[in-house]
């Protein structure tokens, strides 16, 4: 059974969904959301459910679309993908994107030259560079002392401090999930929108669905809840646990819009 919303908003947004799926967007962060979260980035995989139960869904439903913080290349599959927050797209085997901004080579440089804590270790995007503290004895803790330096050193490079998953990432300004999602609801002329997320990042996609709504455009916002991150939690029209809960709800949905159970 598909869990209710907690909103009278989101439970709107179900709704119209479920009554409408042809005008469904549903949009999805990988890293968990989609996935479950690891030590390592690189070794990150999706959920084994999550292939089957997409496919079935995409049958369904108008749109689906994956914004990550990833490299839009890293998850080049059958559905279009947003990387960089929005800053690339993949999509029918083509990658749309910007030039590098210059000042993720001097960041990148920078952070190579920094004598970082144990632990510590940098990941190169491309167009950004992140800070990882998951492998330190105090990941908290250390993200928290190298908060300030990193945030002096990205302001100086024109770029902006994306604060996560005991992540800091240095990327350029100007775009971020909310944009992204905004935009990709009105290219694809969606009439409304489910969004799910885990992370930080994701509270600018939450704000889009909530912007879209005031406008019309009825929506549901889900968090993949962790005891890391708690802010999502608070703000979501639904939580679920983690990529299980997602792949259970996204399955649910799926079971009552092939049912016509509105």
């Amino acid at each position: 059974m598909t869990p209710t919303p907690k909103t009278e908003a989101g439970k709107a947004g179900l709704e119209a969904i479920l009554t409408d799926p042809a005008g469904t967007l549903i949009g999805l962060d990988f890293d968990g959301t989609l996935a479950p979260i690891v030590e390592d980035p690189a070794a990150a995989r999706a959920h084994p459910a999550a292939a089957d139960t997409l496919a079935r869904l995409r049958a369904h439903v108008g749109n689906i679309v994956i914004i990550t913080g990833r490299p839009g290349q890293d998850l080049v599959g059958s559905l279009p993908v947003l990387g960089h927050y929005g800053l690339e797209r993949w999509a029918d085997g083509e990658l749309d994107a910007p030039p590098e901004h210059p000042g993720v080579e001097a960041a990148r440089k920078a952070l190579a030259a920094m004598e970082l804590p144990p632990g510590v270790r940098v990941e190169d995007k491309g167009h950004s560079v992140a800070v990882h503290t998951r492998q330190a004895a105090d990941p908290a803790g250390t993200l928290r002392a190298l908060d300030g330096s990193l945030r002096e050193l990205a302001a100086a490079n024109g770029l902006a401090a994306e604060p996560g998953r005991f992540v800091l990432e240095l990327r350029p300004p100007g775009m971020d999930k909310g944009v992204a999602l905004r935009a990709y609801v009105e290219s694809t002329m969606s009439r409304s929108v489910l969004y799910i997320g885990d992370d930080l990042g994701d509270l600018k996609a939450f704000d889009a669905v909530e912007e879209l709504r005031a406008a019309g455009v009825p929506g549901v916002t889900v968090a993949s809840s962790s005891d890391e991150v708690t802010e999502l939690a608070a703000r979501a029209d639904l939580v679920v646990p983690g990529p299980d809960g997602v792949m259970e709800l996204l399955a649910s949905l799926c079971e009552r819009i092939a049912s016509g159970a509105a």
